[in-house]
């Protein structure tokens, strides 16, 4: 494999986005303390509705308005009060985001849910996932893609010395491609979307953020093939969810950055966070099961956990970021 440079410094190490509590200004001081060297912007669910994943990336979506209806996200005819606090949410987050990283001069990631995952989870009007609608889910990438567009823009103004890195969250992805999304019913499952549709739409929102997108995906039988294929520059994945080395092996040799999921992004049963030499130890053997040369390592690998961390405590994750931060330098060091 030739030389490459990666948006990420060696032995850097990152959120996934989620963190416990509601307070942003609190979670992004923590953020940029534990997380010096790649920082991300936090998402707060427990917020509530507009804080969650599908709706904080609906509120991007562009002439495409999203509701709450029976607890759930679909497409509304028109603009609406939920609609409104999850723009209000976002927009506050950075201006956060800009006072407390002014002068911040590195990489920056930054998160939305991926068309797939949306169109898992958003219902149309008339009933269903979107997932049914070929149509729909072309319409809703398109409307995505611009939002990304917009979205990046935005976190670039506020933060003119910093570079963006999007993370493209798809955890239904793996389901969508072998047709196992459940109907409302329970009783059926929407049909399969073919590895050329998911690759193109992927590609096309990946290609209007116009900057480096990892994609993330905290599923088993992660499409490490079809990421690597999309002009991702990296995949985020779970490593305790990894049953075959072979195409996380062959992807990484392909040139793809790993976003190792490397420390448990809920306590074990003892309670404890894991050290940062067991997150560092988690990482080096898989690389050397993988039989990478060890001073790619840091380079090509950026240590994050396993997922978000919002069901967590707030003091188990901070341990756990601060972990996977001296875990990076540790694999740096070597």
């Amino acid at each position: 494999m030739t030389e490459q440079s990666w948006p990420w410094p060696t032995g850097a190490a990152t959120g996934i986005g989620s963190l416990p509590g509601t307070d942003i200004a609190e979670a992004q001081r923590i953020v940029l303390g534990e997380l010096p060297d790649l920082p991300h912007l936090p998402e707060l669910p427990a917020r509530g509705p507009g804080a969650d994943l599908v709706g904080r990336t609906g509120g991007l979506l562009v002439e495409l308005p999203v509701e709450l209806y029976a607890a759930r996200w679909r497409i509304a005819p028109r603009p609406g009060r939920e609609l409104r606090r999850a723009r209000d949410l976002m927009e506050r987050d950075l201006d956060q985001l800009a006072e407390q990283a002014e002068e911040y001069a590195g990489p920056v990631k930054v998160q939305v849910a991926g068309p797939f995952t949306l169109a898992a989870a958003l219902e149309l009007p008339i009933g269903g996932r979107l997932l049914r609608d070929p149509g729909a889910v072309r319409d809703l990438a398109g409307s995505l893609a611009e939002g990304v567009r917009g979205h990046v823009a935005a976190v670039a103004r506020r933060l003119p010395r910093a570079t963006v890195l999007l993370q493209v969250d798809e955890p239904s992805l793996p389901a969508a491609l072998a047709g196992r999304v459940p109907t409302e019913s329970g009783l059926g499952t929407y049909r399969t979307v073919e590895s050329e549709v998911a690759r193109a739409l992927l590609r096309q929102v990946i290609e209007a953020a116009g900057v480096p997108t990892v994609v993330h995906c905290c599923a088993p039988d992660v499409p490490l093939e079809l990421i690597r294929t999309t002009g991702a520059v990296g995949v985020a994945l779970d490593l305790s969810l990894l049953r075959d080395l072979d195409p996380l092996g062959e992807a990484i040799d392909a040139g793809l950055g790993l976003l190792a999921g490397a420390a448990p992004a809920l306590p074990p049963p003892a309670g404890r966070a894991p050290t940062s030499a067991q997150v560092a130890d988690r990482v080096r053997e898989l690389w050397d099961r993988l039989g990478f040369p060890r001073r790619r390592l840091a380079e090509q690998v950026v240590v994050t956990p396993a997922c978000g961390l919002a069901g967590a405590t707030p003091t188990y994750a901070r341990a756990v970021l601060a972990a996977c931060r001296d875990a990076g330098r540790r694999l740096a060091e070597e």
